[in-house]
């Protein structure tokens, strides 16, 4: 059973970075268009991308995340989950101020730069890329191993 909430869990981090990742490079050609036409389809195609992809990954990446530590709730003494954490909650507040930024362009409100677009393409990246790195290799691992390495949950308990 955990497996299979992995493999969501892995399926809604793919719809949700891969679309933050798309949409803020589209954001960034969307914002040097100079055809109204074109502005118009890329502002429709960055909207579906959210609503269609984006916070359903999001929302489903969470929801896995949360069933994953229930069905194990020695994880929340990992240092490297509680980085993980901290790091899913930046991604989350990069998502909103990306979304808030495109509804907010495409209203007419503000108007982006393909510089500001960029930087945050490049800051879903990096916290991603921690991420992997944080989960890969469990950097900040318990002595003696993670619960997922050669442990049992019993001996995860007696060794500690």
């Amino acid at each position: 059973m955990v497996a299979w909430i992995l493999v969501f869990h892995l399926i809604g981090l793919v719809f949700w970075l891969g679309s933050l990742l798309v949409v803020t490079h589209v954001l960034a050609i969307h914002s040097e268009e100079p055809s109204a036409e074109g502005r118009a389809a890329l502002g429709r195609l960055e909207i579906k991308i959210f609503k269609g992809l984006a916070h359903p990954g999001a929302a489903l990446m969470v929801l896995t995340g949360i069933i994953l530590i229930s069905q194990n709730p020695l994880y929340l003494r990992e240092h490297w989950l509680h980085a993980k954490l901290l790091l899913v909650a930046v991604l989350i507040v990069l998502d909103l101020r990306v979304y808030h930024r495109t509804t907010a362009h495409l209203a007419g409100r503000v108007e982006l730069r393909r510089r500001e677009c960029m930087a945050m393409h490049g800051a879903v990246s990096l916290v991603f890329f921690v991420i992997l790195i944080l989960v890969l290799v469990k950097s900040f691992a318990a002595k003696g191993g993670t619960l997922g390495e050669n442990h049992s949950q019993q001996e995860w308990l007696t060794a500690h």
